[in-house]
């Protein structure tokens, strides 16, 4: 009996970053396969379910693991989506593993015997931690700029680095405008991951070696307090968001803050990277100095941020600010600002607001003279 997932003229290899993490010891979330000798009706029969729609790619029956047929491409047009795919039987697996961006992602296992296939000397540039382009095909296809330069911030604490002559053929490939090419919500897609690596500073660090991060994101270029701050957020594993707002927000007390306005829009950043963003060049130099505040300007600072009613985005601003707190002061200091900001938040947050509605007369003017006889009572304990 034929079990499910078979076809007699097929062979599948497991390829791409479960090889290579395997290889290098780390945890392999997902597979992807590849398989050699098969069409798309032979997958069908073998009772795979197809789900690729600019080519083929199939579900197995019973892991649900995903399987794409051997294919080769050409470029056809600028960008990144100018391509045709090419697949048929007659594919081999080294012809698939050509297309791929690094040596390190170009490495596959058979799938029965364990044997692995490594035609582009992957596995040597995992030992010399090196992140090198498969073939000149690299060149055709811009986002892979991006993607080097995540995996430089991915694996910058093994100490990869990106190997010269790949650098030079980014900067070739920059200075041809292929970057011009990229559409907004593409490259925002990577900078997130980017963001959300151990080390994101890399990854800014690879795209200006290579004078992209000069077209992409132009305000970052120069902020090592920026850099930093993003990097530290990492460490405490903040948010997304936080992360972002760091990275373009964040500046060195002796500069004026960053206005990330334009980044957002260059990236179409989402709407809640974008708004702690904003918040953050508006409202970090006050965070800073939030304990010499009277409680006018503690309840301006409060009722600027719309903390009553936005707290857990206050309460992101606030993990900008600690981040931005440890690069200023060492990774070691303490900061009590934001425990003492929301326990006077929460002062206000006690006050019953209806209840002063209830009583009529200018009722905003009342509200108001509540929030600062709270705040004051509250800086009198403290």
């Amino acid at each position: 009996m034929r079990r499910p997932g078979y076809h007699p003229g097929m062979k599948t290899y497991v390829v791409g970053g479960a090889v290579r993490d395997a290889l290098l010891n780390l945890p392999v979330s997902d597979r992807d396969h590849v398989v050699v000798g098969a069409t798309p009706e032979d997958m069908v029969r073998a009772g795979f379910r197809p789900v690729g729609a600019d080519f083929p790619v199939f579900l197995h029956p019973e892991t649900h693991e995903e399987y794409a047929l051997a294919r080769t491409e050409r470029k056809t047009a600028p960008g990144y989506k100018g391509f045709v795919f090419h697949t048929s039987p007659d594919v081999t697996l080294e012809e698939d593993l050509r297309r791929r961006d690094l040596t390190i992602n170009a490495m596959a296992r058979d799938d029965a015997t364990g044997a692995l296939i490594d035609p582009y000397g992957g596995q040597r540039d995992l030992q010399a931690k090196v992140l090198r382009h498969v073939s000149d095909a690299f060149r055709e296809d811009p986002v892979r700029i991006l993607r080097i330069a995540r995996f430089a911030a991915r694996f910058a604490a093994q100490g990869f680095t990106v190997a010269p002559e790949t650098v030079a053929l980014m900067r070739d490939m920059v200075a041809a405008g292929e970057v011009d090419a990229l559409v907004a919500e593409r490259v925002w897609q990577e900078i997130a991951r980017g963001l959300m690596e151990k080390r994101p500073s890399r990854m800014f660090e690879a795209l200006d070696e290579c004078g992209a991060l000069e077209k992409l994101l132009p305000e970052v270029r120069g902020n090592a307090h920026g850099l930093r701050c993003a990097d530290t957020s990492a460490d405490c594993e903040y948010s997304l968001a936080v992360r972002y707002a760091s990275l373009v927000a964040g500046n060195s007390p002796e500069y004026s803050v960053l206005d990330p306005r334009q980044a957002n829009k260059r990236l179409k950043a989402p709407s809640d990277c974008a708004d702690l963003a904003r918040l953050t060049s508006d409202w970090l130099d006050t965070i800073r100095q939030a304990r010499s505040e009277d409680t006018v300007g503690l309840l301006a600072t409060f009722d600027g941020t719309d903390a009553l009613r936005r707290t857990p985005r206050f309460m992101e601003l606030l993990n900008v600010a600690h981040a931005d707190h440890l690069v200023l002061h060492g990774k070691s200091a303490a900061w009590t600002t934001q425990e003492w900001l929301m326990q006077a938040l929460y002062r206000l947050q006690s006050i019953d607001f209806g209840v002063i509605a209830a009583r009529g007369g200018d009722v905003p003017a009342n509200i108001r003279k509540a929030k600062l006889a709270a705040l004051e009572q509250f800086l009198e304990e403290k």
